[in-house]
């Protein structure tokens, strides 16, 4: 095997009193790919943050082909040949495909002067070598770029400034399918051409289709660093949180009680007469494919869509219609699949945002007292294990995992009857989700809440449900108790009628109802 392009020794890195990075020491080589897994606060992104420049490290060294360095600066990691490209592309959407690749490497006439031939030649090669030259123009702006679009362009600013190390990190979060197998394709052929590559993901089929080793972060320590090839996703699950897959959904016979929502011929623009009933301590999952209407349901009994007829009902009382605030003051709470846009504030705190919805419990005399904030969010917080280095922290500092944390924090400081989770565990690893599933199991074994849970994935739809409501068309198509849903069953009902298509379980696990 050949020398290690990058090796990491003895890497600690402390943030104040938190340890986020303790003691590892990995190597990366050349044309391969080391896939870097863990839970959520495991240490990933710091360990990427300190090998582009971003952070030193507390203790330890970083050697670039058998050389010590140091990075003061991004600029320092770009030169040493490392790139890392992030979950958001930093893409400049004001300038064009061309001046966004060759970024900080523009070809200029007389030093002062940008050569526009030359930068669209060199952009047009580039652009065909990567199969994109039938979806960008090195003229075109690049505001307006898809997610996929705007990662290929960070790859091919890697690729032409010489980059010998690229990090991916969670890069096929926002993709669809086929974009996730063009980037794969391109991955693929990075480490034929001798790059090393760094992958990170939540994702662990794609950990064991695409790696050649995979290094395990726990707490911020390296749990181990194993050949990729014979790894199950139980085997890597177990490393990440110390208990096998299997574990996360055992059996359960929950107590259930008397109905606690009722939803009678509810109909908005987006769903059509759907009735269904919830009991306190039952976990009800609603499936479908793209587009089935299940998120718009969601919204519909919270009171984001207006209802054109139908009635919900919480303990018997009729919730008034497109009245948000009317449902939380009833005891509903609604966790949105999209957080950033739908569920936090970016410009606020973690405890800012935790309290959004109890002004009432945190105020005197009008005015937010952060002192009983802190007195009602604080037990919260440590029960959700949330990992933060301070609840004044700003949300954005926080992992996508953390940050739904923070989203279900807000709802146990509320007094809730039923909680709506629309893809609870979307984006994060599956670390958080093993406490989120505990989560759901307290809510409604100890707390006697009803829980609907709103999910694309298969094995958490069947795993976490007590019952399983199918949506297609925006109706419900199929109902199931928990002993005879499985996934065959789930799938036929989820296809629209009048569809001929073979069910297609890549097609209710990727998708959404955006």
């Amino acid at each position: 095997m050949a020398e290690p392009f990058l090796r990491m020794k003895g890497l600690t890195r402390h943030f104040g009193p938190v340890q986020a990075l303790n003691d590892v020491t990995l190597d990366v080589h050349p044309g391969q790919v080391l896939a870097l897994v863990g839970e959520n606060g495991a240490g990933k992104s710091t360990m990427m943050r300190l090998i582009e420049g971003v952070f030193e490290p507390t203790r330890g060294t970083i050697e670039v082909a058998g050389r010590s360095v140091t990075f003061d600066q991004p600029r320092d990691a770009h030169a040493a040949g490392i790139r890392v490209i992030h979950q958001e592309p930093e893409i400049v959407p004001d300038l064009t495909v061309a001046e966004n690749i060759f970024a900080g490497n523009l070809p200029r006439v007389a030093r002062h002067f940008l050569s526009w031939p030359t930068l669209q030649a060199k952009t047009a090669e580039l652009l065909a070598a990567f199969g994109m030259a039938h979806e960008l123009r090195p003229r075109q702006m690049c505001s307006g770029l898809g997610p996929a679009q705007r990662q290929m362009i960070e790859i091919m600013r890697a690729v032409q400034a010489g980059g010998k190390l690229i990090a991916f990190d969670e890069p096929t979060s926002s993709l669809t399918d086929e974009e996730t197998r063009r980037l794969f394709a391109i991955i693929n052929r990075l480490r034929d051409d001798g790059v090393a590559i760094i992958y990170i993901s939540h994702r662990l089929a794609e950990i064991t289709e695409l790696a050649d080793r995979v290094a395990v972060l726990r707490d911020g320590a390296l749990v181990d660093d194993l050949p990729a090839e014979g790894l199950t996703e139980e085997r890597i699950t177990h490393l990440m949180v110390g208990r096998p897959l299997s574990d996360m959904f055992p059996d359960r016979d929950p107590s259930t009680g008397d109905v606690v929502l009722k939803v009678e011929g509810l109909t908005t623009e987006h769903v059509s007469d759907v009735s269904l009933e919830l009991r306190r301590g039952e976990v009800l999952g609603i499936g479908g494919l793209i587009g089935a209407g299940r998120s718009e349901l969601a919204k519909g009994i919270f009171g984001f869509h207006r209802r054109l007829s139908g009635r919900v009902l919480l303990d018997g009382n009729e919730l008034p219609s497109g009245d948000t605030a009317a449902a939380i003051a009833a005891g509903i709470g609604f966790a949105p699949e999209d957080r950033k846009e739908e569920a936090l504030l970016l410009m606020q705190t973690i405890l800012e945002n935790a309290v959004l919805c109890v002004p009432e419990k945190v105020s005197t005399g009008g005015f937010f007292s952060r002192s009983r904030a802190l007195k009602l969010i604080s037990d919260i917080s440590r029960q959700m294990r949330l990992k933060a280095s301070s609840l004044d922290a700003p949300i954005t500092s926080l992992s996508g995992g953390n940050q739904q944390k923070v989203v279900l924090t807000r709802w146990l400081a509320c007094d809730l009857k039923v909680l709506i989770l629309d893809e609870p565990t979307r984006g994060i690893d599956v670390g958080a989700r093993s406490e989120i599933y505990d989560l759901i199991r307290n809510l409604t074994d100890s707390a006697g809440l009803g829980v609907i849970v709103i999910s694309s994935e298969m094995t958490e739809l069947l795993g976490l449900s007590d019952r399983v409501l199918v949506m297609a068309d925006g109706q419900i198509r199929g109902t199931f108790d928990r002993a005879e849903a499985t996934e065959e069953k789930v799938m036929r009902a989820a296809i629209p009628q009048g569809a001929h298509a073979a069910p297609d379980n890549n097609a209710f696990s990727k998708g959404t109802d955006r």
